[in-house]
């Protein structure tokens, strides 16, 4: 099985290394606007819908894994 990242990499057609760097800026607790202005360099190209679409789908996922391992 593919792992998260993976899946959003392909989903959003964006580079796993600015998947995987926003997945962290956001378990650190970063928020989309801050994410979106002052990290540029993290995410490439992506914009604030796009980020707020990553958001939303890795949540939906990573609660999916957790309840598909219960």
């Amino acid at each position: 099985m593919n792992s998260i990242s993976h899946i959003l990499s392909q989903e959003l057609a964006q580079k796993i290394e600015y998947i995987e760097n926003v997945i962290s800026l956001l378990d650190e607790g970063n928020t989309i606007p801050f994410i979106a202005r002052y990290r540029k360099e993290m995410h490439g190209t992506m914009d604030d819908t796009t980020l707020r679409a990553l958001e939303d789908r890795l949540n939906y996922l990573t609660n999916l894994s957790n309840r598909m391992q219960e």
